[in-house]
């Protein structure tokens, strides 16, 4: 075992990024009761230092500033050092972002805050160097200059505090819209966000680009609602654009975080739980709408690489995969043309090399980041070869170069489950799962649902995170939200009543914990949550849905599924409460403005019974996934009829088990004629 000189009270976290600064010479702290009764007993200002795992510039200014021990020293002498992984702590990080900014006029990660003992914010940054470059103070500089303001002006530190806590506790307040929730709103916000489309590369605006899974999946939502081949063209170029790019990963399946540029070439390489979950929904919703096979091909890579490699045996999903490996960003991913040649041969490595656009020269510092060049037609017309033989080639050397960069050094993976990261990859594979017709991707979805629901739960309350076997920190908003979320997908998937009755369980729980009863809508956190200097509500759709959001989507779906019409009322406070800000920025707003489209629309209600061994029932199931219906609930029941009745309305007077299987369908309180063939559910399905 390696002696190490340094060892702080991070030793004693689960989290991988707080162990990365366990035995930094900084005399490091977890955020903690204890830890701010320290400040204020020594009565000195705090360096909260947030960061993530998957963090690049995290882990330079860890090397440059936390490793060198001067720079230490400095922290050690005046303040009270705190060290926190946002991914564990989004309270924190939310409050402290939005003051950075305030601050700033910018935010991200490393993010660098001084606070008063009671944890009040009065300067921050983000990266700062070791010493000074770039028109950038060093650290050592900021470090001395805030001790000095906090020894020598405290009057003007504390009214720089006082303001501050001023502009965080009006962050969040939302006026409920007193104009009719109407369709204008998302025709409105199609055309400004479709304004800003990138023609040649698809996404949205320039450099750098992030994948816009929500705002593509409310374009989904518009080519449905109006028939607009636009709308469609613009979801389908952009998924091309991103899967042909380096931001996809060419050989292992998934996504990278962002690109760096406008083309989707040159990736961030970290790969992120949230991200993967959120382009596979995608991806096999433009599946439903395109049946085209390269959409199913990118959806079904996603989730065999979640599996393959971001799975833990206990059933829970990991959160991201670093972007380094052996301390060199992207390493891991690239290739020489010699070796993809020495690998596949002269003859099918040349090929592979002209699909992939693999130079002598490289496109990220000297290697090659693969990705399509031109079609698999124009190149093999270009080439000379068939079709057919060039796609041999490129599959075979795709599993080859895998296996080759299986021997590699990995990048680092953290390993700690997030409820609410895994809520969303659960109901990617639940949909997945029945999309595709893969029982192993129902498998990996219900035991996912069973992990969280034995692992992450105390005291009738959520958990947030899990790491070698130690579950802890109470849930947010967004893991009640998006665990609920992913658990109506896999009822509607699976038709056992355990799921649709977990999701009711912890609906009700996160109306008790979470809602605010005078001005409606939800908190971030919940009222046995510790209390910090603000508690704040979020609205915007950033990297995840917000918890907002994505709980009033569940809550209109379970009032459709249960017949509680409570869950209705709450998802409309929340739509109104929203709707002032998506007129203003409809582009930070894309789970929420399908969350509006579902509640503008009459969503189908369809009911299928009959009997799990008779395969005629595989046929109505598979014919409603196989179509594209954004605003539908699904009521499976294929066993225990008079039970599922009793706890979801919509398959009440329905118990055909004993009969042929039987598809209902209805919408805005009116019922269809019940069915027995696909084909005459197709019709019900699609009709107007």
């Amino acid at each position: 075992m390696k002696d190490h000189k340094y060892t702080n009270a991070l030793i004693d976290e689960t989290s991988p990024y707080l162990l990365q600064h366990a035995h930094n010479p900084v005399d490091w702290h977890p955020w903690s009761e204890e830890t701010l009764a320290k400040a204020h007993a020594e009565n000195k200002p705090i360096l909260l230092s947030i960061g993530y795992s998957a963090c690049h510039w995290c882990h330079v200014m860890e090397h440059e500033s936390f490793e060198n021990e001067a720079i230490a020293k400095l922290m050690n002498e005046n303040f009270v050092n705190i060290k926190v992984d946002r991914e564990e702590r989004p309270d924190l990080d939310q409050i402290y972002m939005n003051a950075v900014q305030m601050m700033t006029g910018h935010g991200g990660w490393p993010m660098t805050m001084f606070l008063t003992p009671d944890g009040v914010p009065f300067y921050g940054g983000t990266y700062f160097p070791p010493e000074d470059r770039y028109n950038m103070a060093g650290f050592p500089r900021v470090l001395m200059s805030v001790a000095e303001a906090y020894r020598s002006q405290p009057d003007q530190v504390a009214n720089t505090a006082t303001s501050m806590l001023g502009e965080l506790r009006r962050v969040g307040l939302a006026e409920s819209s007193r104009e009719m929730l109407t369709i204008e709103i998302l025709d409105s916000a199609y055309r400004r966000i479709a304004a800003n489309y990138d023609r040649v590369h698809g996404g949205f605006g320039g450099a750098p680009k992030f994948p816009p899974s929500m705002t593509l999946e409310f374009f989904l939502h518009t080519y449905h609602r109006r028939n607009s081949s636009e709308a469609l063209e613009m979801v389908q170029h952009t998924c091309r654009q991103m899967a042909e790019g380096g931001m996809y990963d060419q050989l292992g399946g998934g996504f990278h975080r962002y690109s760096v540029d406008a083309q989707w070439l040159v990736p961030h390489f970290e790969k992120m739980l949230y991200d993967n979950a959120l382009l596979t929904r995608l991806y096999l919703h433009l599946f439903q709408v395109t049946k085209d096979d390269f959409a199913r091909r990118i959806a079904q890579e996603t989730l065999d690489y979640v599996v393959r490699e971001m799975t833990d045996a206990a059933g829970g999903f990991y959160s991201s995969q670093d972007a380094d490996s052996e301390g060199v960003e992207g390493k891991f991913f690239v290739w020489s043309r010699q070796e993809i040649v020495d690998a596949l041969g002269e003859h099918n490595g040349n090929l592979f090399c002209e699909y992939f656009d693999v130079t002598e020269r490289g496109n990220f510092e000297a290697k090659n980041i693969l990705h399509v060049g031109s079609s698999l037609e124009d190149t093999a017309k270009r080439l000379g070869v068939s079709v057919e033989e060039l796609s041999k080639i490129i599959d075979a050397g795709r599993r080859k170069l895998f296996d080759i960069r299986e021997r590699r050094v990995k990048p680092g993976r953290d390993e700690k489950v997030l409820t609410a990261w895994n809520g969303l990859m659960l109901g990617s594979f639940a949909e997945g799962a029945a999309i595709l017709n893969r029982p192993d991707y129902r498998q990996v979805a219900e035991a996912n649902a069973s992990f969280l629901l034995d692992q992450m739960q105390k005291n009738d309350l959520l958990l947030r995170t899990y790491k070698d076997g130690q579950a802890k920190l109470n849930g947010y908003l967004e893991d009640y939200a998006c665990f609920i979320d992913g658990l109506i997908s896999l009822y509607e998937a699976t038709g056992k009543l355990r799921w649709i009755q977990a999701a009711v369980s912890l609906a009700d729980k996160m109306i008790e914990q979470f809602w605010d009863e005078d001005a409606g809508g939800f908190y971030f956190t919940g009222k046995d949550h510790e209390q910090l200097i603000v508690r704040s509500k979020e609205f915007l759709d950033n990297a995840t849905p917000s918890g907002n959001s994505i709980a009033g989507l569940s809550l209109l779906r379970l009032a459709l599924l249960t017949g509680n019409q409570d869950y209705h009322r709450r998802a409309t406070d929340v739509l109104r409460l929203m709707a002032n800000q998506i007129r203003r920025y409809p582009s930070a707003f894309g789970f929420a403005l399908c969350a509006l489209d579902f509640y503008l629309d009459s969503p189908h209600e369809i009911a299928i019974v009959g009997a799990a061994s008779d395969s005629r029932l595989d046929e109505l199931v598979s014919t409603v996934w196989q179509t594209y219906l954004p605003n539908r609930v699904v009521a499976l029941c294929t066993e225990a009829q008079a039970e599922a009745a009793a706890f979801v309305p919509l398959l009440r007077e329905r118990n055909t088990l004993n009969d042929q299987p039987t598809a209902f369908v209805c919408e805005a309180y009116t019922c269809q004629t019940p069915v027995h063939s696909s084909g005459e559910l197709i019709k019900q399905l699609t009709r107007g």
